[in-house]
């Protein structure tokens, strides 16, 4: 995806398409995972579709829960949901980030 080494630094237009692709899987990725919370949350702790949408937005963008979990399969869920978050935080920032600090080495 990346120009090697022993090759010229690519040009604003190809490095714009690179972010841009980047972005877009960030997004998916986002999505995709943000639709595993809605679910998790409407099926295993009973929360109706716009509070099931809210308490996983809140945990993926690192607010913390908002409404009281009541069966200890719902706080089970939210705690792994919770790491998950996290863990997907750091893979988005790396994968939006891979460009611009490739670009940035390359320059040096």
């Amino acid at each position: 995806m990346f120009e090697r080494k022993d090759e010229k630094l690519a040009p604003v237009a190809v490095f714009v398409r690179r972010m841009a692709a980047s972005i877009a899987m960030a997004g998916i990725l986002i999505s995709l995972v943000l639709f595993i919370g809605v679910a998790g949350y409407h099926w295993i702790a009973g929360f109706d579709w716009t509070d099931s949408i809210l308490e996983a937005s809140m945990i993926l963008g690192g607010m913390g829960p908002v409404n009281p979990l009541t069966t200890r399969g719902a706080k089970l869920f939210a705690s792994g949901y919770a790491l998950f978050s996290g863990l997907i935080f750091i893979a988005v920032m790396g994968i939006v980030l891979a460009p611009i600090t490739h670009r940035r080495v390359r320059l040096f």
